[in-house]
Formats: C-alpha cells, sequence, structure tokens
C-alpha cells in the first residue's frame, strides 16, 4: 500500500465528479430524464467504472483508471433532444457492443499499432491542452486560490515529491474555504439505485447517437488511455482492457449508462510517478480510484453536492498541476 497512490487515485476520480460530471449531468437535462432516470445513469456510471477499475486493477496489476466518456456526454447534449429515452438507450447499448467486439477481437489494438507514434501523442496533448488553458484562465477569476496551488504544487516538487499533489489539493482547499468560495451545498439528487429501460433500436437514433459515439468513445477515450499507459512503461493487453470495459458498458447501457472506457485525462493523474515511484506498485491507484467510484455511486446525491461545492477553478487548477506533475 502507498499513501500516494491511493490519493492519486482517489483524485482522479473526484477531478471526474467534479468537472466532467457536470457534463453528463447536463447530458440527462437534454434528455428531459425524470430524477430517478438520472439517478440511475449516474448509479450505472459510477459502478460500472468501480468495477471495471478494481477488478483489471488486480488483474493486470497495472492502474487501470475507468472513466465515463466525457466528449461522448458532450454530443449527447445536442443530440438527445429529438429521441426518446428508450430510443437513446438502445443506442448506448449498440455503442458498447461494437466497442466490446473491436477490443475482443484485437481490431483496435491492430488499428492503434498501425497509427505513428507522433500522432497518439498529438491527440493525447489535443485532450490535455484544455486543462491547461483553463487553469491559466483560473489566475484571472480566483488568483489566491491559483496561486496557492501552484506555489504548493512547485515547493513540494522540491522538498516532498510523492506528495506534491495531496499538498497542492489541500492547499487549494483550504484557500477556497479561506475566501469564502465553496458553492452552497444544493443536493438535488438522490443516487436510489438502477431503474431499467428497455432498448429500443431505430435506425435514426443508431446513424444520430451510437456511431457518433463510439468514434469519439474509441478515438478520444480509448486511444489516448492506451497511449498514457505504453508512456509510462506498461504493456496493457487492449484485447481484456478495452473489450471487458466495454463489455460492462453495455451491460448497464440500459440502466443509463452512456459509455465507460479507459480513463484518458484522469489516468495521467494516477499513473505516474507521483502515484508511487515503482511503476509496478501504482496498480493501487486503480484500487482506490474504483473505490472512490463505488463510494459515490452508492451514498448519494449529498456526497456529489459535495465535489460540485468546489469551485471550478479550484479543480481547474489542481487537475492542471496533477496532469503536470504526471508529465515531469
Amino acid at each position: 500500500m502507498s499513501v500516494s497512490a491511493v490519493v492519486a487515485g482517489c483524485l482522479s476520480a473526484l477531478i471526474n465528479f467534479a468537472g466532467p460530471f457536470l457534463v453528463v449531468l447536463e447530458a440527462t437535462r437534454a434528455a428531459g430524464l425524470t430524477e430517478a432516470q438520472t439517478a440511475s445513469w449516474v448509479w450505472a456510471l459510477s459502478i460500472g467504472n468501480g468495477v471495471c477499475g478494481i477488478v483489471l486493477s488486480l488483474f493486470t496489476r497495472i492502474p487501470v483508471i475507468v472513466a465515463w466518456s466525457t466528449p461522448g456526454a458532450a454530443l449527447l447534449i445536442a443530440s438527445l433532444g429529438g429521441f426518446s429515452f428508450a430510443e437513446a438507450v438502445g443506442a448506448f447499448l449498440v455503442a458498447s457492443l461494437a466497442a466490446a467486439i473491436v477490443g475482443f477481437t484485437g481490431w483496435f489494438g491492430w488499428l492503434l499499432s498501425k497509427v505513428p507514434g507522433p500522432v497518439l501523442q498529438a491527440l493525447l496533448a489535443g485532450i490535455l491542452l484544455p486543462f491547461i488553458v483553463t487553469a491559466v484562465g483560473a489566475f484571472a477569476s480566483a488568483p489566491l486560490i491559483a496561486g496557492s496551488i501552484v506555489l504548493t504544487f512547485f515547493v513540494g516538487k522540491r522538498f516532498f515529491d510523492r506528495f506534491a499533489v495531496l499538498a497542492a489539493l489541500v492547499a487549494g482547499l483550504a484557500m477556497t474555504w479561506a475566501t469564502g468560495s465553496f458553492h452552497e451545498l444544493t443536493p438535488s439528487l438522490t443516487l436510489a439505485g438502477p431503474v431499467f429501460t428497455m432498448p429500443v433500436f431505430t435506425p435514426a437514433a443508431l446513424v444520430s447517437i451510437a456511431l457518433p459515439l463510439f468514434i469519439v468513445t474509441m478515438a478520444s477515450q480509448n486511444a489516448p488511455g492506451l497511449t498514457l499507459l505504453h508512456s509510462q512503461g506498461y504493456t496493457p493487453d487492449d484485447r481484456l482492457l478495452v473489450g471487458t470495459i466495454s463489455a460492462v458498458s453495455a451491460a448497464l447501457a440500459p440502466f443509463g449508462a452512456h459509455g465507460i472506457n479507459l480513463g484518458a485525462i484522469t489516468a495521467a493523474i494516477a499513473i505516474g510517478p507521483e502515484s508511487h515511484p515503482e511503476h509496478t506498485k501504482r496498480y493501487v491507484a486503480g484500487l482506490s480510484g474504483g473505490l472512490t467510484y463505488l463510494l459515490v455511486g452508492s451514498l448519494g446525491g449529498a456526497l456529489v453536492a459535495g465535489f460540485q461545492a468546489i469551485p471550478r477553478e479550484t479543480v481547474a487548477v489542481v487537475a492542471a498541476v496533477a496532469l503536470l506533475g504526471s508529465a515531469l
């Protein structure tokens, strides 16, 4: 066990809930879901992420960080309005089954091996760049918070390297509290459990939702996720990881999960040297991240609202220094 690895995994989940989670909630609003359906959607994503992260990290002994498809959720905000939720669920199911087939057969790994490394690195940089840009903007709206996080991080890198990100998070939360910047807690969502929706398959939904969701998830999440693992010296089994995660996503689609996949942005926080100096021991971050997802999925709206109470500036800068730490 390593405290820094546990913290890295928890932080990867926290950032997913404090930032990208808001995109998922906006997608549920675009679909006109009831509170129970919305709760089921979040439950399915949380449980899927948690189970896959724990089981695959234990089995492979590498830090498998699982996340929901944030680009997919952003895509759904614009595309769900003209379809019933049952049609959307049918599209979620088809997209996840297609990803599972491509993953288990090895086609995805084969295609990925044909893409030049610099292209994949550029794709990864394109995904991470917005976090860095957003962090820079935070200095204008919340200079004390952003400054305390960055200063603490670089001091930590000098004197207590493995805990620099944790110290930056604590400093950021302390300054957020000192400046009275926490948002008011207004829990309006209760994760009571799953609500089953019978999938309906229509050509329009498959073309407008399933196809773009499949492409976006594979290209902007699973591909960079595998690239990240390779960049840290791991040799991940793409068939096992992509196939298993996509199959779990398909099983949870009738409960609202639009798509779970390998983490791309949040994985960078947990698989680097800040997690643990020895890369063979960083799989603990995958376990702690998975447990965090299960905890949030079980406890409900109060805890989710707690994540949302953290200002975006704090989340953005902590995410940026965590990602920076993984690259140094």
